[in-house]
């Protein structure tokens, strides 16, 4: 009898204890959670494939919440990155150009130089550097501005210039995303929509950039590409040597 009262009193007990389940790993598993979400949408057929098991995995002695915080980041921003030389390659190509000089000396655009990276060897050091040197102060001011994405800050948002005032020696008028504020008023809904176009497209535009650059340098490496793209002796990726 006595063992039977101490045990219901030890059941009855366990039902108010708290659970056991960390803060931690409840946040891992949201985190999980997200990014199966999106890769299901932004894939119906494949949906969430991750053979190298990276979602999984830890790096830099991090958590596997902040690793995947790292990964989702990545592939919105050189997403973005790809989407943005994708667009620059076309226009270069077509001797798309400002109609002024590139400096005060009247030196013109190197848009008669031939395909998009014979008119980055053909641009001065200077040029270069200034160009080298303002996506440098992007990279630094997207870590420094903000909540970290690897410390709960959300995955792809580029922090604004306006409300990190303290890390800019001077008012810079327009923030970098959307700086008209035509996102403003959307739904999160469609903000989440959005957000699974611009992976896709991101995706795309690696896919394409890569693509002409290895055309480029290895004729028939891309035989839709062949004899669109002219062949080119440089190094593509000089700018990052």
């Amino acid at each position: 009898m006595k063992l039977s009262i101490l045990a219901s009193l030890i059941a009855s007990a366990a039902a108010f204890a708290p659970s056991t389940s960390s803060p931690k790993s409840v946040a891992t598993k949201a985190a999980m959670d997200d990014l199966q979400e999106i890769a299901e949408k932004s894939n119906p057929v494949l949906k969430y494939y991750d053979p190298l098991q990276l979602a999984s995995t830890t790096i830099w002695g991090e958590t596997n919440e902040a690793t995947i915080g790292f990964l989702r980041h990545s592939e919105i921003k050189h997403g973005r990155v790809a989407m943005a030389a994708f667009v620059g390659y076309i226009v270069q190509s077509n001797g798309i150009h400002w109609p002024f000089p590139i400096d005060f000396s009247g030196t013109p655009y190197p848009y008669d130089a031939g395909s998009p990276p014979e008119q980055w060897d053909a641009l001065s050091d200077p040029a270069k550097w200034q160009i080298l040197l303002f996506v440098g102060f992007l990279e630094w001011f997207s870590e420094a501005a903000g909540t970290h994405y690897m410390r709960g800050g959300k995955p792809g948002a580029f922090p604004n210039f306006s409300d990190h005032s303290e890390l800019i020696p001077h008012p810079v008028p327009l923030n970098l995303f959307d700086p008209f504020g035509f996102s403003k008023n959307k739904s999160e809904a469609q903000k989440a929509e959005g957000l699974i176009k611009e992976l896709n497209n991101g995706r795309l535009a690696q896919i394409g950039i890569i693509g002409f650059l290895a055309e480029q340098k290895v004729e028939g490496s891309v035989p839709l590409l062949t004899g669109v793209v002219p062949h080119y002796d440089g190094e593509p990726m000089a700018p990052f040597m």
